[in-house]
């Protein structure tokens, strides 16, 4: 079950929730046929949780939301990238284990 705290992003609402964002956002690229997304998305779930009020935590589909995905240079998915203050700080590719990106958020905070 997807967490309510994790913010769907598209191309339309992707500047003004992430660029704009006053606390640090992670953000997961994926797609619904991806094997490895969907083996992280518990794993997203569980961060949106527990960084409620301290940090974003969104997905883009990159089938759904093209645009944002090719100008961060999308290639393989899941990508996740901190961004802090509209700029990516951090980039993880691949499944990650939530303790990885856990201490990737909280260094960032």
């Amino acid at each position: 079950m997807a967490s309510e705290k994790v913010v769907t992003l598209t191309d339309g609402n992707f500047r003004s929730t992430v660029l704009e964002a006053d606390k640090p956002v992670l953000v997961d690229f994926w797609a619904a046929w991806c094997g490895p997304c969907k083996m992280i998305a518990p794993v997203i779930d569980e961060l949106a949780n527990d960084f409620d009020g301290k940090a974003i935590i969104g997905k883009v589909n990159v089938d759904d939301n093209r645009q944002t995905a090719s100008e961060y240079g999308i290639m393989s998915i899941p990508t996740l990238l901190l961004f802090k203050n509209g700029q990516v700080v951090d980039k993880a590719v691949g499944f990650k284990a939530k303790a990885d990106l856990a201490k990737l958020i909280n260094s960032h905070l």
